[in-house]
């Protein structure tokens, strides 16, 4: 597979990606109720597909070199995590808002060293990939604390602060993944 499409199958798939996980936040934030064993098979689906996307991506010619950076370990864990949350999820359910909270977490920490980076080379839309990351960074630590003990307001704050990851996961997407055309240069407007 050439180099140019497999970029383009990283970069396409980070973006659908994204907005899957942007759809499962808002839907934990408006159904809190949602059933536990549902929640644990759609989640450890998402961690397989976005742990191949990642491998995928760190395997493609991305112009800048940013938004892949960290992916393929990054990517295998995701999806050894999605594997163990299909197969033993159920046993492990009152540690769900913890392993989902480091994982947001870390992925945050990942994004604000990439934003820093990006920001050296010169790319002016940096600081909304920090910012974001920022914040969910924060939420991802909420629900490794999980200061209100699995109550509602726990799926709230996880609805958040998956929807904050789905959104850094587009962003970065978005701002950071340049596909050069071979005669036009590359693609993107943002810089």
């Amino acid at each position: 597979m050439d180099s140019l499409r497999t970029l383009k199958i990283a970069r396409n798939g980070y973006i659908v990606i994204a907005l899957v996980i942007c759809v499962l936040g808002v839907l934990l934030l408006f159904n809190p109720d949602c059933p536990m064993d549902v929640l644990i098979r759609f989640l450890g689906a998402i961690l397989i597909a976005d742990g191949i996307i990642k491998m995928v991506g760190y395997f493609s010619k991305d112009f800048y070199c940013l938004a892949f950076q960290y992916d393929f370990a990054f990517g295998i864990l995701m999806i050894a995590l999605g594997l163990l949350i299909l197969i033993r999820g159920s046993s492990y359910q009152e540690l769900l808002y913890a392993v989902l909270g480091l994982v947001i977490l870390t992925d945050a920490l990942f994004r604000i060293q990439m934003s820093i980076d990006a920001k050296k080379f010169g790319l002016t839309l940096w600081w909304r990939i920090l910012l974001i990351a920022v914040l969910t960074g924060i939420f991802g630590m909420i629900l490794v604390v999980d200061p209100f003990d699995g109550a509602d307001l726990t799926m709230t704050f996880t609805g958040l602060a998956v929807l904050l990851e789905g959104l850094l996961n587009l962003c970065v997407a978005v701002y950071t993944v340049k596909i050069l055309d071979r005669f036009s240069g590359p693609t993107d407007q943002y810089q």
